[in-house]
């Protein structure tokens, strides 16, 4: 019987981190907090970039994912290897809809997904709202990845998958403007302010916030109007290897190289809070970004310090 928590859970929603170590931690902790051994049908939706491969691999640490970031794509998919001997080796498999309808007719994957269930076995399903039509039934849990992370666990009223997507795409526009306003911001500190590369970061609602061990002697208006000349100026961006992007010809380091704008005047409405704030709490200094429409809550800094924290 499941838990009371996972029967009352209607929607819980994170801030979607940064980079892939901090989405394996949230991962994590959306499987012990949300995830019951009776589930057997995950559906994970967003788009690409969005970072759903790094979220499952934090849930499910050691599930082999048929499509990995380096690009190898297991053939033939191990969900239907075994399928015509009636049997299932694995407890728990994964598929990419987008990428296997390149290779199997929908009803086949619908049938293997079936038959996987009623087997006991679990199955992790990518761009679930692409196998939903033809599968004809929910999942356990939906996760949505774009500028949140949404955790839903529908019932007979839904949600429904496609309105997951729908949420996700919106807000995922700003997570990237963000990212790469973040770095933009991070590089001019660097490189104009002599700024250490050891800072941290925490999230807020359409912006960022870097956080440093010691006060830094910036004049934010200044760095403000650096960013904004680079945004204007409509510099490429562009993934360069996992660890890599390439802002026109600069390398600059990166743990989410895939979740940025494509080019720099993409980012609509970035602005610096113009003044350090001090957390007393971790005792750093935080510099806060944002994009996108104007919040009279973060504009104003109400409480980001803290709030922002993931």
């Amino acid at each position: 019987m499941k838990s009371v928590m996972h029967e009352q859970l209607m929607y819980a929603s994170y801030f979607a981190p940064r980079g892939r170590n901090r989405m394996y931690v949230l991962g994590q902790q959306i499987s012990e907090r949300y995830l019951s051994p009776l589930d057997r049908l995950i559906g994970v939706v967003g788009a690409a970039g969005a970072g759903k491969s790094s979220l499952i691999k934090g849930m499910f640490p050691g599930l082999e994912l048929t499509n990995d970031d380096e690009g190898v794509n297991l053939r033939p998919l191990p969900l239907l290897k075994n399928i015509d001997k009636g049997f299932f080796t694995c407890h728990t498999y994964h598929m990419d809809m987008r990428f296997e309808l390149a290779f199997t007719q929908i009803h086949v994957l619908a049938d293997a997904v079936k038959r996987a269930l009623l087997q006991g076995k679990r199955v992790i399903v990518e761009h679930f709202d692409l196998l939903y039509p033809a599968l004809e039934m929910n999942a356990d849990v939906i996760l949505g990845i774009g500028g949140e992370v949404i955790v839903v666990r529908p019932n007979l009223f839904g949600p429904f998958p496609g309105e997951i997507v729908d949420v996700s795409t919106k807000t995922l526009q700003y997570r990237k403007m963000a990212h790469t306003a973040e770095d933009l911001t991070s590089s001019i500190l660097l490189k104009d302010y002599g700024a250490t590369l050891t800072f941290g970061h925490r999230d807020v609602h359409h912006g960022f916030v870097l956080e440093y061990p010691t006060l830094i002697d910036v004049d934010l208006k200044d760095v403000e109007k650096k960013v904004k000349r680079i945004i204007d100026e409509g510099v490429n961006v562009c993934y360069s290897d996992e660890g890599h992007i390439r802002i026109g010809e600069d390398s600059w380091a990166c743990t989410g190289p895939r979740t940025h704008v494509r080019n720099t005047e993409d980012i609509e409405n970035f602005r610096l809070l113009h003044e350090i704030k001090f957390d007393a709490k971790s005792e750093s200094y935080l510099i806060i970004g944002l994009v996108g429409p104007k919040n009279e809550n973060l504009d104003g800094f109400a409480g980001v310090g803290y709030a922002a924290t993931l």
